[in-house]
């Protein structure tokens, strides 16, 4: 007798014939009677034994037409050849039956399993799907109620409409240093000495701001925080003239930081054009020229007009410093009689930009360019260039 035992089914299962369920998905196999050692029986043997007498009867009935036939077609043969004959061609009969019909009704099986399956599958997905629009439409339901109870329970009552309060009254100058004390008590870092200082930068600042509504502005000295400012806050253009009283500041501190500020502006594509005006021809020299080159290596325009040499109708205008910044503001340094700058004005009129920009058109066009200069400059050393030389 056999070892092998029945398998048995998972205990982790469903329970049979559950939707979803592998036992569902798989076809088991029915438990087969009797002996617990028996096979488990395949589909053909588990066919009722009807198809079997069929094929059997049809055999027979194939062997007794040969027989027949046999007779008649070879009545000389004897009766064992002729029964012979009948009984082969009922085995054949019985055999391609049994070849041909037991593919087909397997093949039959196996597509009325796999309809099975897909029925259950579809009725498993439509199960699912169902489920889905229930649970949406508990969800959709659940928010509106949460909407309609935060509406009626948590939101106020729309109140009456109230009269807007009256606009505060603008600044007024006097007010200036009122304002910056306010600012100071606000950013008061608690030293007495700081709460002053802040004061008082406040009140500088905020006056700055006010005299900028007249679109002037000015402040005693050389403001070189508004020019690396206006530097950094340019987008079209710089226009920039430099006379012989600003030839120091190119050597200082303030002037590295204005020119680094002028090279990251060139980068952005703002373009800078400075013209160098001189006093005298005698100002054509070496420092010049390298000042000249220093700036050129940072792509900025150079050029270089001497005042004596330039054409009568040129020499009536300011020969001030001043920078014009996208052709909209002018940055201008005052000098006294000794040549100090005294003032720094920022002016925004446009009348005035404009004039600006006009005196700096004719000189820049009136000047000369790099190359130029560098054979101007060769001249003088050479002392082959005569004019100014009294």
């Amino acid at each position: 007798m056999s070892t092998a035992q029945t398998p048995q089914p998972d205990a982790t299962a469903g329970p049979p014939g559950a939707a979803g369920t592998p036992e569902h998905l798989v076809d088991r196999t029915p438990e087969t009677s009797g002996a617990p050692d028996a096979p488990a029986a395949g589909p053909a043997e588990r066919a009722d034994p009807v198809p079997w007498r069929r094929r059997l009867l049809v055999g027979l009935v194939a062997g007794l037409l040969a027989w027949g036939l046999a007779a008649l077609l070879s009545p000389e043969d004897g009766a064992a050849r002729q029964l012979g004959a009948a009984a082969l061609v009922a085995v054949a009969a019985v055999a391609v039956q049994h070849l041909v019909l037991v593919p087909d009704r397997a093949a039959e099986e196996r597509a009325r399993r796999a309809e099975s399956l897909l029925a259950e599958t579809a009725a498993t997905v439509r199960g699912g799907l169902r489920r889905y629009d229930e649970l949406q439409h508990g969800l959709t339901r659940h928010t509106e109620d949460m909407k309609q109870l935060v509406e009626t329970r948590l939101v106020p009552p729309p109140r009456p409409a109230e009269p807007e309060p009256p606009a505060p009254p603008l600044v007024r100058i006097e007010s200036v240093s009122d304002l910056a004390a306010n600012f100071a008590e606000v950013l008061s870092p608690g030293l007495p000495i700081l709460s002053t200082f802040v004061r008082l930068e406040m009140q500088r600042v905020i006056g700055h701001l006010s005299d900028l509504t007249t679109l002037t502005a000015e402040c005693p000295g050389e403001n070189h925080d508004w020019m690396l400012t206006l530097t950094r806050a340019a987008e079209k253009s710089i226009c920039a003239t430099s006379t012989s009283v600003d030839r120091t500041f190119w050597n200082s501190e303030p002037a590295s930081r204005y020119l680094h500020a002028q090279a990251e502006a060139i980068e952005q594509g703002v373009p800078v054009r400075r013209l160098f005006l001189l006093e005298s021809a005698r100002e054509l020299d070496d420092r010049l020229l390298r000042l000249c080159e220093e700036q050129q290596v940072l792509h900025i325009e150079v050029r270089v007009a001497v005042l004596p040499e330039l054409p009568p109708h040129l020499l009536r205008g300011t020969t001030n410093d001043f920078i014009v910044y996208d052709e909209a503001v002018s940055f201008e340094i005052d000098q006294d009689l000794r040549d100090v700058n005294i003032r720094t004005r920022l002016i925004a009129r446009q009348d005035h930009v404009h004039d600006r920009m006009k005196r700096f058109r004719e000189l820049w066009e009136a000047g000369m360019s790099l190359r130029e200069l560098e054979v101007r400059v060769d001249d003088e050393e050479d002392g082959t260039w005569m004019v100014d030389r009294g």
